[in-house]
């Protein structure tokens, strides 16, 4: 399923325009970045909890020239699927 196919998704079962409906998607995902922008977490009971977790800095190896090379620390952000979707994929 690809981002018009959620857009078409929500349209029908929310019964309003497919404008509508992209509009509320970009609302929720425009929210759920912000939130993790300012390293709030985000949780959806039922479905998941979006949050960052710091990554540290590690040594790596260039696989071509088999060179060390120094991975910086950086932030990611992480999914952690719930109850309900685990269930509902296995």
């Amino acid at each position: 399923m690809n981002r018009q196919d959620l857009v078409g998704k929500i349209a029908a079962e929310a019964g309003v325009t497919k404008k509508a409906a992209n509009i509320a998607l970009n609302a929720v995902i425009d929210g759920i970045t912000l939130a993790l922008e300012k390293g709030d977490k985000v949780s959806l009971v039922g479905f998941g909890t979006f949050k960052v977790n710091q990554r540290k800095a590690r040594t790596g190896v260039n696989p071509q020239t088999k060179a060390k090379i120094q991975i910086p620390a950086r932030k990611v952000p992480v999914f952690k699927a719930g109850k309900k979707l685990k269930e509902a994929v296995k």
